[in-house]
């Protein structure tokens, strides 16, 4: 069973649901048929697409009546800003060291 963090990442991976999930961010709420509209595929790949954003925890849907409405959910790239931010430690860390040793072996 895949983690929160793989689901985050293979969620963002598609640059289809990358662009929805932007366009939520930019613009706010949307209904599929907005969505749909500018996202070049029909409107059950949207739906799709919004389903796996959806169980990744980047939107959120809100029925009204027959439309569903869908937003961004930002905190739900915590988890990819903290990975990122543990991968540039590890790597400058890294880094540091290697500076360290050719350093110490140009003496």
């Amino acid at each position: 069973m895949p983690n929160a963090h793989d689901a985050l990442f293979s969620a963002l991976a598609d640059p289809t649901r990358r662009a929805i999930f932007e366009r939520l961010c930019r613009e706010g709420e949307q209904t599929v048929g907005a969505l749909q509209a500018r996202a070049g595929v029909s409107q059950p790949a949207v739906s799709k697409h919004l389903g796996i954003l959806k169980d990744a925890g980047l939107v959120r849907d809100r029925p009204e009546g027959r439309q569903t409405h869908y937003s961004a959910q930002l905190n739900a790239l915590a988890p990819l800003a903290d990975w990122t931010n543990q991968m540039t430690r590890f790597w400058q860390n890294g880094f540091d060291r290697l500076e360290d040793l050719l350093k110490r072996m140009d003496q």
